[in-house]
């Protein structure tokens, strides 16, 4: 494979640790059907069934923090190994809770080890590829990791119908078996992840600007058409009159978009630099907005438009996503663990303040929703215009 260093075993390295970033996303996905029926088995009440998902993104926000101070200190491939190994033991440990509390507390351990995997990844791939094979690498990974969201419900639902809503912790307690095994029997062909000691921490990465530059470029991309998704079941709905059939066009469009995008990347960086691809890519996102932010002002309320409308920011961001995330990771000069966990965390957080921020306002139909998110969408080719641009990649 073209872009592969030598050495290692990089596709089936690759793969593993995929599969451990998938599993950590199908904890909340595979999971997520059986949440409203939760409190006829286990007691509690609607709202605390509800705590069985925040709980779990509580705690991956800490295994972030955590995993990514963790490899800075100590081998990363151990730390995968305990980290996706651990996923499935606490899978296992909660097949067997028997009140609403003990599964919500579990919840909350699982999403911490649901982490390992997404902090050490990026390291691990530089390790193993060129500029060129990493950012295909991380399309592909992105790619994979876009399609969890739209089947993993599908499969939590065949799955609470075939065994209840414990077959779903052990399908996963399963799967990370599996990945953690294959990881141990491996882990002296993945190439050791250099990393810094300098106990600095996380406040060095916060005072790099051009790291900085890309983790608030990426995230507010990303956050942007997240809570442009979150929120449009509810627009489309309750205030265009469609149904959540047209929504999941939307969707399977925007995702398959992003797909094709994304691994596409890598022959766009070649050839025009990574520059220029991920402010481009930036750019056409925040002109899809735009042109949503248009229709919608100009009050339209056809849902089926919303598709063509929704592919340019689709397409942009898988076109800047693989660039502009190694990007951030080569500019955090080193720690690329740390670098990893805060730039996950930040697209968390915009996700969760650009929801937050659209949530009042949802009744107000289409305008308010395409204003939120353009917002924070602007601020990406903005940020990437006006802060130092540091270490590049792949120029014409």
């Amino acid at each position: 494979m073209a872009g592969e260093r030598q050495g290692g075993a990089p596709i089936l390295t690759l793969g593993l640790v995929i599969a451990g970033a998938v599993l950590g996303l199908a904890g909340t996905d595979l999971v997520l059907p059986a949440v409203p029926s939760l409190p006829e088995t286990l007691g509690g009440d609607a709202t605390q069934s509800q705590y069985v998902l925040a709980t779990y993104v509580a705690g991956v926000g800490l295994g972030l923090l955590l995993f990514g101070a963790l490899g800075g200190r100590f081998d990363q491939r151990w730390l995968l190994v305990f980290g996706v190994a651990g996923f499935g033991a606490v899978s296992l440990l909660a097949t067997q809770a028997d009140s609403m509390p003990a599964l919500i507390a579990l919840r909350f351990v699982q999403g911490v080890f649901a982490a390992t995997a997404p902090v050490f990844a990026p390291g691990i791939i530089r390790a193993l590829f060129d500029e060129r094979g990493a950012i295909r690498a991380i399309g592909a990974l992105g790619s994979i990791e876009s399609l969890t969201p739209a089947l993993a419900p599908i499969a939590g639902v065949a799955l609470l119908e075939a065994g209840g809503w414990r077959l779903s912790f052990t399908v996963l307690a399963a799967l990370s078996a599996i990945a953690a095994f294959g990881l141990l029997l491996i882990r002296n062909r993945i190439p050791h992840v250099e990393h810094k000691r300098d106990g600095t921490g996380y406040g060095a990465l916060l005072v790099k600007l051009p790291y900085l530059r890309h983790v608030g470029a990426h995230s507010m991309t990303l956050g942007a058409l997240l809570t442009f998704v979150f929120g449009a079941p509810a627009v489309i709905v309750n205030s265009m009159g469609g149904t959540l059939t047209d929504f999941i066009i939307m969707q399977v469009c925007g995702i398959s978009t992003f797909i094709v995008a994304a691994n596409g990347a890598e022959f766009f960086v070649s050839r025009f630099g990574g520059e220029r691809i991920v402010l481009f890519g930036s750019a056409l996102s925040t002109l899809g907005i735009i042109a949503i932010s248009i229709y919608a002002l100009a009050g339209g309320a056809e849902p089926l438009w919303l598709v063509p409308l929704f592919i340019p920011m689709n397409f942009g961001l898988g076109l800047r996503g693989p660039p502009g995330f190694f990007a951030a990771i080569v500019n955090a000069d080193g720690d690329d663990a740390r670098g990893s966990a805060l730039l996950i965390l930040a697209v968390m957080m915009a996700t969760a303040l650009g929801t937050s921020v659209a949530a009042p306002m949802i009744d107000g139909g289409l305008v308010p929703l395409a204003l939120v998110s353009l917002a924070m969408s602007v601020l990406s080719p903005v940020l990437l215009l006006t802060l130092p641009t540091g270490k590049v990649l792949m120029q014409d």
